[in-house]
């Protein structure tokens, strides 16, 4: 089946369209995306403003005109945080499917950690143990760990990179009294809520997903995209110590000329690099190795096992009718 996930974020609108069938790996077929970055349109109070619906409605209906033209045969559209959590997430939500017939599922941030960790799972196999998962975004931080598809815990957090910088940067570069700030404020976040994740032991495997691991990994000399999804990418925890402190000192735009760094996501990269040295540094974790599958995977594979499941009851029911 070719299948379709529309992911309507913090930062994009992306579509990932995979090809999938039993009992063989998923492959991307075609990926389209908008830097829409729905948390610049909020405003004081957090809703999402009326230009900032417009600009959802036009991508949403870009991208399933997009998935038509591919051959898509079922489309699962989802929303993350940025509509979570805006107040008026459920008006936004009814005009966009108005506008365009898309109804958007909401995700609940510990039903995104559960998914990252199935596709996390799924990539790195059963040999590799225990697993402890980061992803950070735009609006949240997700934690899980386990040993199993389904994480032991789960757990998200609002510490994604671009409301960090959003909320806590007041200038390009930020002053370092607010760097400061934000470095205390995300380690008694992620202290608050380690202790769950802890109290099942060290893990066999850390892993990191999402755009803000992977461009510090690129920043620190881990092989570029081009090179495939194979290559084995690691981020060493003092790298990540080296390169947020010396991103507090640069502009946005000097950010954007590190390596794998795209100009969209040069601004809320310190806020990420702040979160991600916290995260390694709490849970004791000197390295971690990046997975290329994340959410949108996950979903997939879910979406996929319950058809399986379901076609096998199915054939199951048929056969046993005749006995």
């Amino acid at each position: 089946m070719r299948l379709g996930v529309l992911d309507v974020g913090s930062n994009t609108v992306h579509l990932l369209v995979m090809d999938a069938h039993p009992g063989a790996r998923p492959s991307a077929a075609h990926s389209h995306k908008f830097e829409l970055r729905l948390v610049d349109h909020l405003d004081d109070a957090g809703h999402i403003t009326e230009v900032g619906i417009d600009a959802l409605a036009v991508a949403v209906a870009e991208c399933v005109a997009v998935a038509s033209d591919a051959g898509v045969e079922s489309v699962m559209a989802f929303a993350t945080s940025a509509i979570r959590e805006a107040p008026n997430g459920e008006t936004v939500l009814a005009e966009v499917h108005r506008r365009t017939g898309v109804t958007l599922e909401v995700l609940d941030g510990g039903a995104e950690a559960r998914l990252t960790f199935l596709a996390v799972r799924r990539w790195f196999g059963w040999s590799a143990g225990r697993l402890l998962l980061f992803d950070i975004g735009g609006g949240s931080l997700e934690l899980a760990t386990g040993i199993d598809s389904e994480p032991d815990t789960a757990t998200s957090l609002p510490l994604g990179a671009a409301r960090l910088t959003r909320d806590w940067f007041s200038a390009d570069p930020p002053p370092e009294e607010e760097v400061t700030a934000l470095r205390k404020h995300v380690r008694a976040e992620i202290a608050r809520v380690a202790g769950p994740l802890l109290r099942f032991g060290p893990p066999d495997l850390a892993v990191a997903t999402s755009k803000t691991f992977k461009q510090l990994a690129r920043i620190a000399g881990a092989a570029p995209s081009a090179e495939g999804l194979y290559v084995r990418r690691t981020l060493a925890h003092a790298d990540v110590v080296r390169w947020t402190q010396q991103m507090a000192s640069m502009t946005a735009a000097e950010r954007a000329e590190l390596p794998g760094v795209s100009v969209g996501r040069a601004e809320q990269l310190l806020a990420g690099a702040v979160v991600a040295e916290a995260a390694m540094d709490l849970f004791s974790v000197p390295q971690l190795t990046i997975c290329p599958w994340a959410l949108r995977e996950g979903l997939i594979l879910r979406w996929f096992d319950h058809l399986i499941d379901s076609a096998d009851g199915v054939a199951w029911a048929a056969g046993s009718g005749g006995q």
